[in-house]
């Protein structure tokens, strides 16, 4: 353990554990290194926890508060995106072509960011997840061709948004909101978004205390 200030700073070994998530600091960094293997990463999203970090950097874990999240049922649809939802502008497919989505995500230009955070080991840890039917990708066709999708983490009663693409307006949004309404319909309890944006917020999604997220994980709430 190190500090900066008045924070401690945690670096892991390869013993599979975390600290508390209580221990984060405000930013929501919670420890540094450690590995992607398929164990640690399933033992970090079951507890609120998920790495974030820029090619060339050690891994970062994060476990932020507040947590964004959108309860299914309270997703918003704006009149403009029923209308594509309604229309048969595109079709949604779900775990068709996961190397894909994860290859799109990784490569797709961002607003105010350089580079990715999608690197090969992160791009093959979760190659690995979806091979054991919990990393999960949906993705939108228009015509034959792949403009859209995302991908995250299903916990079976939780599902962990990682990253989405668009190649065509609206594409990912058409993800977001037709993936929504399924897990809505499977009595989902909540979609994890990790921080806030805006773009978030105008789906729905909302800020709660971590605790609370924490519980919906634990299956409390």
């Amino acid at each position: 353990m190190n500090k900066e200030g008045d924070t401690p700073i945690y670096f892991l070994s390869n013993d599979l554990e975390f600290p508390p998530v209580e221990n984060a600091n405000k930013e929501g960094l919670l420890a540094v290194g450690g590995n992607l293997s398929t164990e640690r990463l399933i033992l970090a999203y079951k507890n609120g926890i998920f790495p974030w970090f820029n090619e060339g950097s050690m891994i970062l874990w994060w476990s932020p508060d507040p947590r964004m999240v959108l309860f299914p049922s309270k997703l918003k649809v704006s009149k403009s995106m029923r209308k594509v939802v309604a229309s048969n502008q595109f079709r949604l497919t779900k775990n068709t072509c996961f190397e894909r989505v994860i290859d799109h995500c990784k490569t797709i230009k961002r607003d105010g960011q350089d580079g990715t955070w999608i690197t090969m080991d992160m791009k093959n840890a979760y190659m690995e997840l979806h091979k054991m039917g919990i990393a999960t990708s949906y993705e939108v066709w228009e015509n034959n061709d792949l403009v859209g999708g995302l991908y995250g983490i299903d916990l079976g009663h939780v599902f962990c948004g990682e990253s989405m693409f668009s190649l065509k307006s609206n594409a990912s949004k058409f993800a977001f909101i037709r993936m929504t309404q399924e897990l809505n319909a499977k009595d989902y309890k909540l979609i994890d978004c990790q921080v806030h944006t805006e773009h978030l917020e105008s789906l729905g999604a909302e800020e709660i205390p971590r605790a609370e997220f924490i519980s919906f994980l634990m299956g409390n709430l």
